[in-house]
C-alpha cells in the first residue's frame, strides 16, 4: 500500500519525529494524530489499527533498509516516536467533556470549547488549507468528507457535544412530512446520521442568518422537525446571535441551534445575553505600520467609487465601506465584497513603493484593505493562533469561521445546563 499523502517527516532527535502535512488527501494523517491526541482515553481503539498502518509506511520511507514489521510500528508508536504536542492551543489539562467537530473549518468551535475544559476526539473537514490551518494550531489533522462511509466509522462513542458549522442547502420536501429522510443528499442529513447513532448529549449547531428564511422557512421547519421529532431532542426555538455582543467589533449575526437528548431530562434553555463589553475597530488594530500590498491602488479605489455611485443611483445600498477607528466592522465574508466592505483609514504609511503589481499607484488617502490578522481578531482568535497559509486562503478561512466568543457563551450555557461546573 502507498503512502499516499504527501508529508514532511521532521527530525527532533535521534528517535523522534514530528510530521507535517503538506496535501492531505487521505484521513491517513487524520488517523495517526487522532491516535496521538486520544491515547488517554477509549476514544483511542477507534483509530488504532489506523495509526499502526501509518507508522509502518512511514518507518519504511524513513528506514528501507530495515525489517518493519507491525509489532515495531506498535511499539514505535507507544515509545513516543512521533510528538505533535507542541502546538499553539493544546488540549487542557484537566478534561471536563469530550465533544466531536464537523464541518470544523480552523477550529473556532474547538478553541472555544478546549477554552471551557473540553476534550475534542474528533474533527472533520474537507479543505485541504483549512486543514493545514488546523494542523498547525492543534497538532491534528481532521477527517475528510464526512459524506463518506468510511469517515464516519472513525467517530467514536460516548462524546458529549456534537458541534458542526454545516453549510445550508435546500431539501426536497414537497409534499412530504419533511423528515429525516426528505433530507438525504444534503450535508444536514449527515449530522443527523451521525446524532442517530452516537445519542451525544447535547447538539450545537451555527449556520447563517438566512437559514430561518431559507426556502421560505421550510428548510429550517425540516431540521427542527428531524432534531424534534426523529430524533427526540429537546431543541428550543433557535437563536440569531451577534458577534459584537460578546467582545469583539463586527456585525455579524450567525443562527444557533441547541439540542438536548431526551435522557438528560433538560426541557428548558436560555441563550446567553450580551456581555457589556463593547469594543471598536481601533481595539483590534494593527499594532505596526501595515505592508504597503494592503493598501488599495488608484485605480481600484475609482473602480470602487463608480461601482457604488451607480447602485446609488439605483437607490441600492451596494458598495465599498469605510470602516471608522471608532465603529465596528461588517461581518467578514468569503469573497471581494468581504473585503471591500472592511476597509480602513491606516495614515501611518510612508513608503508608496507598490510591492504587487498594480494598475495605478498606491492611494494618498490612507485607504488599506483590513489584514488577515485583523480578521482573526474579529473573529475573536487569539494572536498566537497562527495563520500558516496565503492571505487569499486566510480570509476565506476566516471569513468562513465562527466567532469563537459567541460560540463559547454559548457553549458554557450548554454545559452548566447539563449540570458541568463551569467558571
Amino acid at each position: 500500500m502507498q503512502f499516499t499523502e504527501k508529508i514532511a517527516i521532521e527530525s527532533l532527535g535521534e528517535k523522534q519525529f514530528k510530521i507535517r502535512i503538506v496535501e492531505p488527501d487521505s484521513n491517513k494523517t487524520a488517523l495517526l494524530t487522532h491516535y496521538l491526541h486520544n491515547l488517554k482515553n477509549k476514544s483511542s481503539k477507534f483509530y488504532k489499527k489506523g495509526a499502526i498502518d501509518v507508522t509502518k509506511e512511514i518507518l519504511e520511507i524513513k528506514y528501507p533498509e530495515q525489517k518493519i514489521t507491525q509489532k515495531v510500528a506498535e511499539e514505535a508508536l507507544q515509545y513516543g516516536i512521533f510528538n505533535n504536542f507542541d502546538v499553539p492551543f493544546p488540549e487542557p489539562e484537566k478534561i471536563k467533556f469530550k465533544f466531536i467537530d464537523l464541518f470544523a473549518g480552523i477550529g473556532g468551535f474547538r478553541l472555544a470549547l478546549q477554552n471551557l475544559g473540553g476534550k475534542c476526539v474528533y474533527t472533520s473537514e474537507w479543505d485541504k488549507k483549512a486543514k493545514e490551518t488546523y494542523h498547525a494550531n492543534f497538532g491534528e489533522v481532521p477527517f475528510g468528507d464526512i459524506t463518506k462511509e468510511e469517515t464516519k466509522s472513525y467517530i467514536p462513542d460516548n462524546f458529549d457535544i456534537l458541534c458542526a458549522g454545516f453549510p445550508c442547502q435546500a431539501f426536497s420536501i414537497a409534499g412530504k412530512r419533511g423528515g429525516f429522510e426528505d433530507t438525504r443528499g444534503t450535508l444536514f442529513f449527515d449530522v443527523a446520521e451521525i446524532i442517530k447513532r452516537k445519542q451525544p448529549k447535547a447538539i450545537f449547531l451555527e449556520n447563517v442568518k438566512g437559514l430561518r428564511n431559507h426556502d421560505k422557512g421550510k428548510t429550517l421547519k425540516t431540521i427542527l422537525n428531524v432534531l424534534r421529532n426523529d430524533l427526540g431532542y429537546y431543541v428550543p426555538e433557535p437563536q440569531i446571535m451577534n458577534a459584537k455582543d460578546f467582545g469583539v467589533p463586527q456585525n455579524r449575526e450567525r443562527i444557533f441551534i441547541v439540542g438536548f437528548h431526551k435522557d438528560t431530562g433538560i426541557t428548558e434553555f436560555n441563550y446567553p445575553k450580551p456581555s457589556n463589553v463593547k469594543k471598536v475597530f481601533s481595539d483590534i488594530k494593527e499594532e505596526n505600520v501595515v505592508p504597503t500590498k494592503y493598501y488599495l491602488s488608484t485605480v481600484y479605489l475609482d473602480t470602487l467609487e463608480k461601482h457604488k455611485a451607480r447602485h446609488e443611483n439605483k437607490g441600492n445600498g451596494f458598495g465599498y465601506e469605510i470602516i471608522s477607528d471608532d465603529s465596528i466592522a461588517n461581518a467578514v465574508v468569503c469573497g471581494g465584497m468581504g473585503r471591500e466592505r472592511n476597509l480602513v483609514y491606516d495614515h501611518r504609511i510612508t513608503d508608496f513603493t507598490p510591492t504587487t503589481n498594480i494598475k495605478g499607484e498606491v492611494n494618498r488617502e490612507g485607504i488599506r484593505k483590513m489584514t488577515p490578522r485583523e480578521w482573526a481578531r474579529l473573529q475573536g482568535f487569539p494572536d498566537k493562533f497562527i495563520i500558516p497559509v496565503a492571505d487569499a486562503s486566510a480570509y476565506k478561512q476566516f471569513g468562513n469561521s465562527v466567532a469563537v466568543p459567541a460560540i463559547q457563551a454559548t457553549a458554557k450555557q450548554i454545559l452548566k445546563t447539563l449540570g458541568y461546573k463551569i467558571r
